[in-house]
């Protein structure tokens, strides 16, 4: 079934919209993408696929424990494994933009601090 493109960009819009927007979960200190990157990551494929001026943000996340540039470096390898599993799933390089490493804030989860977000931008 193919997708309008207000249907891409409701999905583009947050977590409500699964085909636009995809999580990552890493263990502590791995760049490994995960075992099950490949699913999760499929509606986003299927979408930049299916519109070609799309872009794929990917942002790594990292929390305040520890050495600050230990856990940049550790959420920017993350952010790259990611697009190179996008890239072996055959998202074209020029749909790719990486963000600079964020930190997490609050006292939540702790695995929101060591997850990759991927989101579709439509032009």
């Amino acid at each position: 079934m193919a997708q309008t493109a207000a249907d891409v960009q409701a999905a583009a819009a947050g977590t409500d919209a699964p085909d636009g927007f995809a999580k990552l979960y890493f263990p502590t200190g791995s760049t490994a993408v995960p075992a099950d990157a490949a699913q999760t990551l499929e509606k986003v494929v299927a979408t930049l696929k299916a519109n070609p001026q799309a872009r794929a943000v990917i942002s790594g996340f990292h929390d305040a424990s520890g050495d600050p540039a230990k856990n940049a470096d550790i959420a920017r390898k993350r952010a790259q494994a990611v697009q190179e599993a996008l890239y072996a799933a055959g998202v074209g390089e020029g749909m790719i933009d990486l963000e600079k490493p964020a930190l997490t804030t609050g006292d939540g989860n702790p695995d929101e601090a060591r997850r990759v977000e991927v989101r579709v931008k439509m032009p």
